[in-house]
């Protein structure tokens, strides 16, 4: 099925003999008149009549139907077409881990509510804007262990993050082995681009593996890493429990190890962020979202199909329809 609205003319320009019709017409319309005999009489009133004569008005059928063919004939010769279209699309994705630090000093609030929840609300967001991407998460403290490898699944990768805590593997700042862990994932990757976020709110205190090493090893896999240290400038308040089961804050420094994580992001061609409070961190990971975008590649294709036939028959049938009548129902009028 199509409509009007779906149809295009493949010869538009042929439009114009449509200025002919009218030119037809006028030229009929000064024959009649030409060819009517004019007569002198006393009393017009004695020649009008009330009565409707059909034959009066057959008489000038042949200019209405050798109109109506010409349109036609002219609409067939524009060559209507109905087209229908698709696209297809190939999506060349991004590969990317997120290292997240979960040790113990992701507690302290001066993020809301605190740096680990507002690390995973972030990046939960972050997930939904990259639909045709392959993420997956890696979780470190003391050491690292891949929370949920590479998924176009996006829905279980945000389930994985709901639950992710700190206490689920012994504490400390392994980022060595963070990074490793999250290289390893994305080493067999054949993706145009592969990404690691390294967020981190200290310095390597724990692991076998260190940090710079460990991005020399992503160099030679083509990882690229940004990195993102989160802490406000100075000090934070973390949150301790006292023997009697109530919380008590303290001002704790933050101690971030800005140049070690520079050297990480030098080393692979990524960048360096640093994040002060809730709105900092969305405005990373929105810059990461602008550097590292998807390529998709659309593809469109068009079906014409030919719509001229019907046109062409009604022409057919206006000129057959003035030969018949012309010899038949005029010829008894003549």
């Amino acid at each position: 099925m199509f409509s009007l609205t779906d149809i295009e003319f493949a010869n538009p320009d042929l439009f114009w003999l449509l200025l002919i019709v009218p030119l037809l017409v006028a030229w009929y319309i000064y024959q009649i008149n030409r060819s009517t005999p004019l007569i002198k009489h006393p009393n017009v009133e004695q020649l009008r009549s009330d009565s409707f004569d059909i034959k009066l008005w057959l008489r000038h059928y042949p200019v209405l139907t050798r109109s109506l063919s010409f349109v036609f004939l002219i609409v067939a010769l524009a060559r209507p077409q109905s087209s229908t279209s698709w696209e297809d699309a190939v999506t060349e994705g991004i590969d990317i881990i997120i290292a997240l630090d979960i040790s113990s000093s992701m507690l302290a609030e001066d993020l809301k509510p605190n740096r680990l929840k507002a690390a995973k609300n972030v990046a939960v967001e972050f997930i939904s804007g990259r639909p045709n991407d392959r993420i997956g998460l890696v979780i470190y403290s003391g050491e690292s262990f891949t929370q949920c490898p590479l998924t176009i699944d996006h829905d279980v990768l945000k389930n994985l993050f709901a639950d992710v805590k700190n206490g689920m593997i012994e504490d400390g700042t392994a980022i060595g082995d963070g990074l490793a862990t999250a290289v390893n994932r994305l080493k067999e990757s054949d993706a145009k681009s592969k990404v690691v976020i390294l967020l981190t709110d200290g310095q390597q205190t724990a692991g076998s593996i260190p940090p710079l090493t460990a991005a020399e090893i992503a160099k030679q896999f083509n990882v690229r890493v940004y990195a993102i240290g989160v802490g406000t400038i100075g000090s934070a308040p973390y949150p301790f429990k006292t023997p009697f089961g109530t919380t008590q804050y303290q001002n704790v420094p933050v101690k971030i190890d800005e140049q070690t994580l520079k050297g990480i992001t030098d080393i692979t061609g990524g960048t360096y962020f640093r994040a002060t409070d809730n709105k900092k961190l969305e405005e990373v990971y929105s810059e990461i979202d602008k550097l590292e975008r998807s390529k998709i590649e659309v593809t469109q294709y068009r079906k014409k199909t030919e719509r001229y036939l019907p046109w062409a028959l009604l022409g057919v049938c206006f000129l057959l329809m003035e030969f018949v009548l012309s010899n038949t129902i005029y010829r008894s009028l003549t």
